[in-house]
């Protein structure tokens, strides 16, 4: 479990940082709160950070320590908590009557801090209740796998895991009914897959059963639908020169945000005849950054970081899509 006087270091925190580029005075949004760590760096620089968090045990963290967040308390305050999902960043910034930001990242997925509480249940390799629930409510893991269909969990297994054999797992989970626990799920998955902890061949053997508390968490926390909306929400916030640096941990996650960029950088472009380049809206993002990955020295002090991707684009002066890619209406700043 993570000490909260020890909280763990968010990776590509420099890279971060200089995609955002932040200055004294900027209004940064931190989506992912966690442990702080990307905010306490931004707030160093003199920014003001509006930081984010479904999960009420990391809102309580930094509230619960204020000798480490005086910024907490300046006025007016430069660090200011939002209890809700980075999906609503929008609305919430509204209530504090915001609507343009100097940059927005996001940390896509489970924080440490969650994995290293067992009572959370994220982690296989440790045995607590089968939750996996960022907000603490709603459906819990144990409830979509006693009470799903088999085809039902074939599919979240398939889609958000890209698990090959995922009716094989459906059906051994199926057949472990009632889980209650991580381990529960751990074995029920290693039985379905074949899995031997003191297996001593060549290479490293992955535990079988990562796949599937992915796509179960992704499932539960609905994670994808998060994302989507989170950058729909930084495009519409994000004033001109204003920066976005997203860090994915998966294929998913990572084709989602190079997806985003790649059509937000060119809704000026067409390749139909029938939509010529003149009418085309122009391009919301633009300096996009090609993919970033921890060196050497970070994975080997942080072994979590070796599957962590940053994306970084720079903000133009063009209206915002609607979800449909076309432009909307955007009032001056």
């Amino acid at each position: 479990m993570s000490s909260p006087d020890q909280p763990h270091i968010p990776v590509l925190l420099e890279e971060v940082v200089a995609a955002l580029n932040p200055r004294g005075g900027d209004i940064i949004v931190d989506a992912t709160l966690g442990a702080g760590g990307y905010t306490r760096r931004l707030l160093d620089t003199g920014a003001t950070v509006h930081a984010f968090d479904r999960d009420p045990d990391a809102i309580a963290a930094i509230r619960a320590n204020p000798e480490k967040w005086p910024e907490l308390a300046e006025a007016p305050p430069r660090l200011v908590l939002h209890a809700r999902r980075f999906s609503e960043m929008v609305e919430g910034l509204a209530e504090v009557d915001i609507d343009r930001v100097d940059g927005v990242v996001m940390d896509i997925g489970v924080s440490s801090m969650q994995l290293d509480q067992s009572e959370r249940g994220f982690a296989f390799g440790s045995d607590g209740p089968l939750d996996m629930r960022m907000s603490q409510d709603g459906m819990s893991a144990a409830d979509f796998c006693n009470d799903a269909g088999e085809a039902e969990i074939a599919d979240v297994l398939f889609l958000y895991g890209e698990e090959r054999q995922s009716r094989r797992v459906a059906r051994a989970i199926v057949a472990a009914r009632p889980l209650a626990t991580t381990m529960d799920l751990a074995r029920a998955v290693r039985k379905a897959l074949g899995y031997n902890p003191a297996y001593k061949g060549g290479g490293v053997q992955k535990d079988p059963a990562i796949r599937s508390f992915q796509a179960i968490r992704i499932h539960v926390n609905g994670e994808l639908d998060e994302l989507d909306a989170g950058l729909s929400g930084a495009e519409t916030l994000l004033g001109e020169g204003g920066r976005l640096a997203v860090v994915t941990f998966h294929s998913l996650e990572d084709r989602k945000v190079k997806r985003f960029l790649r059509d937000a950088s060119s809704a000026g472009q067409t390749t139909s005849r029938h939509l010529p380049q003149a009418v085309a809206a122009p391009a919301p993002f633009a300096q996009l950054s090609k993919a970033v990955r921890p060196g050497d020295e970070e994975l080997a002090v942080n072994p979590r970081s070796r599957s962590a991707t940053l994306r970084s684009a720079v903000r133009t002066d063009a209206s915002p899509r609607n979800t449909d890619g076309a432009p909307s209406q955007r009032n001056s700043a």
